[in-house]
């Protein structure tokens, strides 16, 4: 690598052509951006003191040798965004200039139009691509070739396009003096000229340092670049052409942070592992490795990813065709996210033919139910990431429906699928006014069974008794007024919908009731039956209560399950605690100091699941060589314990003592021992 000062001019004269690659980001520099640019660009030029402006770095990897019939190009990998905004800057000047008189034309030695697009834009004798000293990427190649040769510009709306007129406007309101100051402004610009060596340098590792400064890539910035950089243009091209670009065309229009969210929640699936949202880059980056290492090829890889964001974008960003399903995908949308690796397994099912839509939409209402009843109930959500990083392990393909709910029935504890009775009391008698998911619950009480769907978000939440008691409420609640307010007021009997809050205020219940929109005249089902009440009283909240309670029961209910299928199920997910794990316990006995493996590898050399395999570990008094046992991309499991409970030695620590090379809290997988030399350890490899 060769990283020195140069006159950003004299780069520009001297390459013959550089090229955007087609996995770099757009072009991406708003008004803001040139707008600085021009400040600072006018500022040296008027500045005899300024004999020089440092606008950054431009990092490429220099052609190949190429043969007497063709040249290879310059790949810009940073830098693009400045070196793009000085092009146009250049043409526009160009342009401006070609206006003025013609013994005005060359305000300052070398600006002339003709000598700025002959030694800084194009390649003069050359035609085609090769023309041009700079080629974009995707939709701003032919808007760049346009401003260019002064064209007739694309009228789509292209950054290119709007930043040129933004230069050629700042231009035409300006003075010949002005433009000669652009131009000794322009004639100052330095940059660090960093030229990376072919099949020498690593370009990946350079772009990443690079990137830590400046404007920041986007999470599928990095991993477009990582999967793409290294292969021959034409691979590149294909990739991105039929995969890659069809899959950014379905994160269009929506915020980046969705495509940070599929690639963690792909992820999650494939190694059952959830990385942190601020990490999915190197996540991918091992993850990627490791498949390589086990023989996937970079189009399978990205075949793949392509796949599954299409099959995300129809869950969670509304482009799935049957409605039964999009409804279904709204709804879990908007109660928790952490579902997502396990919903990307069943329509990989489904898509597959092995579940069928009937099926999908009854496991579909079970994850619904199983989350709301949970948000109702007050469980804490903190385990749901895990319950549903795992869940996948508990399909049967023959008996899919039934093993997938008899799975989420069987859950224990703080991971409990809560009862009719648990979730009707909690519906009765707890704060629905503050519940988070309380607007999805409205509209789903009052839609449940229409045909035509009713708007709710026009409406609010309205308390029947009030929040601020008058005279006239405490003399109809009566003498313990305190107590029903205290107990009553944000309960689900006490709470409808209405367009008329305002209106209602703190009226008595009887003007409420037959006022203008009242509730005698409410279209709503969930204020059905007010209109017929002459009061509003502790009994009557409670009637309402047990109603609409016993209505949410039905509309999130369990799934119907007999219990000796349940009891079989029951009997199946605790067949682990069974398990035969002498033989584990031998190959942890015999494992070396010095190497590692993983729960995935472990659990295949013994014949069980790498769930089960951290489940045993996590308690296993006798395993003292547990914490040689790691993830699949070779960091600490989160829920590693030492045996002893006083051992506060940190495993990383230890591990590297024992001559395990960690980088960056992962182990090197070349000290990782497969299932097959974990067998041999106890003598039953292959013979």
């Amino acid at each position: 690598m060769k990283a020195v000062d140069a006159n950003l001019l004299e780069l520009l004269k001297k390459a013959e052509r550089f090229i955007v690659p087609i996995y770099q980001r757009v072009y991406s520099w708003g008004e803001a951006e040139c707008g600085q640019l021009w400040n600072d660009i006018t500022r040296a030029g008027a500045s005899d003191e300024l004999s020089t402006h440092f606008a950054g770095s431009i990092v490429y990897i220099e052609r190949g040798q190429g043969t007497r019939t063709s040249r290879e190009p310059d790949l810009i990998i940073d830098g693009q965004q400045r070196v793009t905004t000085v092009t146009l800057l250049l043409a526009a000047l160009a342009a401006r200039l070609d206006e003025l008189p013609e013994e005005e034309r060359e305000p300052v030695t070398g600006f002339a139009p003709q000598k700025i697009r002959g030694l800084y834009l194009t390649n003069a004798y050359e035609s085609g691509d090769e023309f041009f000293k700079l080629i974009l990427s995707q939709g701003d190649k032919e808007a760049l070739k346009a401003v260019i040769r002064n064209a007739p510009l694309p009228g789509s709306d292209s950054r290119v396009v709007s930043n040129y007129r933004y230069f050629a406007d700042q231009l035409r309101g300006v003075t010949t003096d002005a433009i000669v100051n652009v131009c000794r402004g322009l004639a100052k610009l330095v940059v660090v000229d960093v030229k990376l060596a072919r099949g020498t340098d690593d370009p990946q590792l350079v772009f990443e340092s690079m990137n830590a400064t400046g404007k920041k890539l986007s999470q599928a910035d990095l991993i477009r670049n990582f999967v793409l950089m290294d292969l021959t243009p034409s691979r590149q091209e294909r990739l991105y052409e039929d995969y890659w670009f069809p899959m950014e065309r379905e994160f269009q229009g929506v915020d980046e942070s969705r495509f940070d969210e599929f690639v963690r929640h792909f992820l999650t699936l494939k190694t059952l592992a959830i990385p942190r949202i601020d990490e999915i880059y190197d996540a991918f980056k091992s993850y990627a490795s490791d498949q390589e290492r086990h023989g996937t090829t970079r189009d399978q890889l990205v075949t793949d990813l392509s796949r599954h964001a299409r099959w995300f974008a129809a869950m969670a960003l509304g482009a799935e065709a049957v409605p039964a399903l999009g409804k279904r995908f709204r709804a879990l949308d908007q109660l928790a996210t952490v579902t997502y690796p396990f919903q990307l397994r069943l329509y990989a099912d489904y898509i597959a033919g092995i579940l069928d839509s009937r099926a999908f939409v009854k496991i579909l209402d079970a994850l619904i139910a199983y989350l709301f009843r949970r948000a109702v109930c007050r469980i804490p959500t903190n385990s749901l990431n895990k319950t549903f990083a795992t869940l996948a392990s508990s399909i049967d393909t023959e008996h899919y429906v039934e093993s997938v709910c008899s799975r989420l029935m069987t859950l224990p504890d703080y991971r409990r699928f809560p009862t009719d009775e648990e979730f009707e009391e909690a519906l009765k008698t707890s704060d629905m006014y503050h519940l988070k998911r309380r607007g999805y619950f409205f509209r789903e009480m009052e839609n449940h069974g229409r045909k035509e769907e009713v708007s709710t978000a026009e409406y609010t939440v309205e308390h029947i008794m009030p929040q601020h008691v008058t005279r006239d409420w405490q003399r109809d609640l009566g003498a313990d007024w305190e107590a029903v307010h205290d107990r009553y007021l944000h309960t689900l009997g006490n709470l409808t919908l209405t367009g008329y809050n305002p209106e209602y205020s703190d009226r008595p219940f009887h003007e409420k009731r037959d006022m203008v929109g009242g509730f005698r005249d409410s279209p709503l089902r969930l204020s059905r039956g007010l209109g017929q009440l002459e009061v509003w009283r502790a009994a009557s909240i409670e009637r309402r209560a047990a109603s609409l309670a016993a209505q949410a029961v039905a509309l999130w209910a369990l799934p119907a399950l007999d219990e000796p299928v349940l009891a079989q199920y029951r009997e199946r997910f605790n067949d682990s605690r069974r398990f035969d794990w002498s033989q584990a316990h031998a190959i942890l006995d015999a494992l070396p100091a010095g190497r590692w493996t993983s729960y995935n590898n472990l659990a295949e050399a013994v014949g069980t699941g790498a769930q089960a395999m951290a489940r045993h570990l996590a308690g296993c008094s006798r395993c003292v060589n547990a914490y040689r046992v790691l993830t699949w991309d070779g960091t600490i499991a989160e829920e590693f314990r030492w045996p002893d409970k006083e051992d506060k030695r940190d495993p990383a620590d230890v591990l590297s003592a024992e001559g395990i090379q960690l980088a960056r809290g992962r182990a090197d997988p070349e000290q990782q021992m497969s299932s097959e030399e974990l067998l041999a350890l106890v003598g039953e490899g292959e013979q």
